[in-house]
């Protein structure tokens, strides 16, 4: 039965199963195509033929998130969006571990239409196409990871081949995974599906969950990743979620679209335990039950969950380590600090420690990584107090040095990298001494170039 996911006057969105044809083909298989006709026939009650305009496909066995087109009006322009790369699909597949917490794939590509399969090959070779994909790691289990890829070109069997040229051939691909075994299923998904309405001008995103056997470890993960949420770690207790950029922890910081919202879409109750600056990145806990909340509250206020972050700064500390006491005004608003040397009337300390892992030369800057131990929580204090000894995190505007960041791409290369639980106790106490950890969403290649997580 079709699954409908959304439908108007001028768009049909509907979920594809797995190893259905979309449109009719030499095996007389049902394809998504006709069955959607068929649709919109029977519901409407249309007499003669349907028009349904077929704007983009997925591969036989990969199931996910189409659109379909209910007028030629809509059709031209969801065309002209894919064409113009504004009709944005991301997928998520199960590869096996270990997996780079980040990268872009860029390779050439040549179809061979005879043995229906593609390859990779030289730039210079007759044919080859551009391919290009981003991808982010979510989760590892069982020596499996689950992956987030964003398309940037739509190449034939593009995921499948360029990650077989990585080393990591998707799980269950009978074509390009020699490892695979018959009968399972690919463990390939089009999750999520992004466009402009073609009349309302609206932007609208669309997506759908993938079942069945390839993606049973990591059923929680892919709830909230369908949420817009990368989670680096569930249970029934907590969820300990991979925050990207720009986005704000709580609901009770302002704005609707927060990773407690999302995260509540998935999972019912999210109750977030301690926050980060909504420019920054990396990990934040949550709990999913009242019990568990009050006691990892408890435990941040009384500092004894350590948490390190990884942050690139301009220039090199005066120390190689050091532990900084400095002081904080907050001003009216809440949206600036000021830092002094010594108490004030109105400041409240803050205690940051530091190591610098290494400094180097980077697009003609001096610059730092360093790994950074919170001992108090004030607002912006990591940024504060490293831009007040003159080191500025790279990206922080509000901060650092507005003309030198523009060397760079435009983030806050600070992330919060990992969480050290401490002996807990009740419902908890399985968790005690656990450590979460996950590779900052930036870093420095092996050519010198600074390279940012895209998804």
């Amino acid at each position: 039965m079709l699954r409908v996911i959304y439908e108007d006057n001028h768009l049909l969105v509907v979920e594809k199963p797995v190893n259905m044809p979309v449109q009719a083909d030499s095996s007389g298989d049902a394809d998504l195509l006709s069955e959607a006709k068929s649709y919109i026939k029977e519901k409407y009650n249309k007499p003669g033929e349907v028009y349904l305009g077929l704007v983009h496909r997925l591969d036989r066995p990969v199931g996910g998130v189409m659109v379909f087109a209910r007028t030629s009006k809509a059709a031209a322009r969801l065309s002209e969006a894919v064409k113009a790369h504004r009709l944005v699909k991301k997928y998520c597949a199960v590869v096996d571990a270990p997996m780079p917490a980040f990268g872009s794939l860029t390779d050439y590509m040549l179809r061979d239409e005879v043995a229906h399969s593609s390859r990779i090959v030289d730039k210079g070779a007759d044919g080859a196409q551009l391919a290009k994909l981003d991808f982010a790691l979510t989760a590892e289990k069982n020596g499996r990871a689950l992956v987030d890829i964003s398309l940037k070109t739509g190449r034939h069997h593009q995921i499948r081949v360029q990650f077989t040229g990585m080393g990591r051939p998707l799980y269950g691909d009978q074509r390009y995974n020699k490892n695979a075994r018959p009968g399972q299923q690919i463990a390939l998904y089009a999750y999520s599906l992004t466009f402009e309405h073609p009349t309302l001008r609206e932007s609208m995103t669309f997506t759908s969950v993938p079942r069945g056997a390839s993606w049973a470890d990591f059923t929680e993960e892919l709830a909230a990743l369908t949420n817009g949420v990368r989670c680096a770690y569930v249970d029934e207790s907590i969820i300990a979620a991979n925050k990207q950029p720009d986005i704000s922890v709580a609901v009770a910081d302002g704005g609707e679209d927060t990773l407690e919202a999302r995260l509540s879409l998935a999972f019912g109750e999210a109750y977030p335990v301690h926050r980060l600056d909504a420019a920054t990145s990396g990990l934040v806990l949550f709990a999913r039950n009242e019990a568990a909340r009050d006691e990892l509250m408890a435990h941040f206020a009384s500092r004894d969950i350590k948490k390190l972050y990884r942050a690139y700064v301009f220039g090199t500390p005066p120390k190689r380590e050091d532990l900084l006491i400095l002081h904080a005004e907050k001003d009216a608003e809440g949206a600036l600090v000021s830092v002094f040397d010594s108490p004030t009337k109105h400041s409240r300390e803050m205690k940051t420690g530091y190591r610098v892992v290494k400094s180097f030369s980077l697009c003609g800057e001096k610059v730092s990584l360093l790994e950074i131990e919170l001992f108090t929580g004030r607002t912006h204090q990591i940024r504060a107090s490293l831009a007040h000894i003159g080191c500025p995190v790279i990206g922080d505007d509000k901060y650092g040095d507005r003309r030198r960041n523009r060397l760079f791409p435009p983030r806050l290369l600070l992330a919060a990298v990992r969480v050290e639980l401490p002996e807990l106790g009740g419902a908890l106490a399985g968790l005690s001494g656990k450590v979460i950890a996950i590779e900052p969403p930036f870093g420095v290649d092996g050519s010198g170039e600074l390279c940012v997580c895209r998804v």
